[in-house]
């Protein structure tokens, strides 16, 4: 086997490999030697077909097969040899391939590139500590009353919490402008869910009542043409209602999975689901922060493109799926690439840094810590131990939660060394994802 290996940018490597005739031809005979014995062809008794009607009539697919499978243990072969670690899969571009000559070809590929570990001493992680109050508990039953609550029509001014039904008109230098008018359109007072200063303009207006505000768009707004800009909506109230919230009995315990019971028991019911969301989002928000400082310790990190196309692609898909719901019918590849390439560079380079991490702590997969995992996924479920079961029968599954905890013990280690302070935040403020980036990873 002869190997040359040119660099052509980067990371990128072509690999030239040329194989013996002998090679290739030893192996095709062999095949059809072994089919020889097994071939059945019409004119002809079982093991009794001619060799050269053999290659004639299956010598050219025999050899294609053998071609394929050289070319992938040459190829495996080589990089061990010559101590490289291709990124991904190789282009495979055949040069010479003709019976009886030695076969030539090509690989185009890339190359994991040197991580050179920052002293991770230098991570500086605000690590946000939250708690559930009795507070906290009673808000979260009220947002479940309201879920579920009627809404009757009331005769007064509109107060926040109320529904308002209105007709708007918006102007913009005298002009009407797209997205600026409705009819009959429902807005919930106090949800925030407006421009600064729309639903504050509608609080204390009774059915039948009219009024102009005057307005601006805020300078972040997502309509580029709109940032900033003042504008006067004429806005008619046709009708206001309030939500009739529905009594804390057996039968509200009922649409929550709860068929007998009491408020007591309701209130720790929900207490234990928010104490298990406020744990999930308090490790969320931290693990994401740790991962912002390691990708800004590393930002000039060599990153192979086709790490970079798979990150691309797993978050094309997640995209896709929300977007449709969890159905097939939206494909994913409508998306641009432009929409993830940022992000999709930062996971990237993070997956550099964590793999280092673990080969040069020499970290490895806790058993124990695994098990943890699958449990605490399965305590959510009615029976838990069926999830457990079905987690451990699924090599995929369970690769992925080794995956997960690897990580996890990735951060602890990270966090051991670096620099961490405690900030004691609100129960609202922690399960709300980060702004600042840290919630891309």
């Amino acid at each position: 086997m002869q190997v040359s290996i040119e660099t052509t940018s980067g990371l990128e490597r072509k690999m030239t490999l040329g194989i013996p005739a002998e090679r290739i031809d030893a192996e095709v005979n062999e095949r059809l030697n072994k089919a020889s014995k097994t071939v059945r062809l019409d004119g002809f008794r079982k093991g009794k077909v001619p060799m050269n009607v053999l290659k004639k009539r299956f010598g050219e697919s025999i050899r294609q097969e053998v071609v394929g499978e050289v070319l992938g243990r040459t190829f495996t072969e080589a990089v061990a040899q010559e101590k490289l670690k291709p990124a991904g899969r190789p282009e495979i571009e055949s040069v010479k391939n003709e019976p009886g000559q030695d076969l030539e070809f090509v690989a185009t590929f890339e190359v994991m590139p040197e991580v050179v570990l920052t002293d991770l001493t230098k991570v500086v992680v605000t690590k946000p500590l939250a708690k559930v109050t009795e507070e906290d508990v009673t808000a979260m039953i009220d947002a479940l009353r309201k879920q579920n609550a009627s809404w009757e029509e009331v005769n007064r001014p509109a107060v926040n919490g109320d529904e308002v039904n209105i007709d708007y008109n918006g102007l913009m230098d005298g002009e009407e402008f797209d997205g600026g008018s409705a009819k009959e359109f429902m807005l919930d007072l106090g949800a925030s869910k407006a421009i600064p200063g729309f639903e504050e303009g509608v609080v204390g207006m009774s059915a039948g009542e009219e009024k102009v505000l005057s307005l601006t768009f805020p300078d972040n707004y997502h309509a580029e043409e709109l940032k900033g800009k003042p504008v006067e909506f004429t806005i008619k109230v046709n009708a206001v209602t309030e939500a009739v919230m529905p009594s804390l009995d057996e039968a509200f315990f009922a649409l929550y999975g709860m068929e007998q019971g009491t408020e007591e028991r309701f209130r720790e019911v929900v207490r234990l689901n928010m104490e298990r969301d406020l744990k999930q989002a308090l490790k969320t928000k931290t693990t994401g922060r740790v991962m912002e400082q390691l990708c800004n310790l590393h930002n000039e990190q060599e990153i192979p493109e086709v790490l970079v196309a798979s990150e691309i692609t797993k978050m094309k898909k997640q995209m896709a799926d929300r977007m449709g719901g969890g159905s097939s019918n939206f494909d994913p590849e409508l998306l641009p690439d432009d929409l993830f390439i940022d992000q999709a560079k930062r996971r990237s380079i993070v997956s550099l840094i964590i793999n280092e991490i673990v080969n040069t702590e020499k970290i490895e997969t806790s058993p124990e810590k695994v098990r943890d995992r699958v449990e605490e996924m399965a305590s959510t479920y009615e029976k838990p131990e069926e999830v457990v079961k079905y987690y451990y029968s699924s090599q995929e599954l369970m690769k992925g939660v080794e995956s997960a905890v690897l990580q996890d013990q990735v951060i602890d280690h990270v966090l051991s060394v670096a620099t961490v302070n405690e900030e004691e935040v609100s129960y609202q403020k922690a399960i709300q994802p980060d702004q600042d980036g840290t919630a891309d990873f």
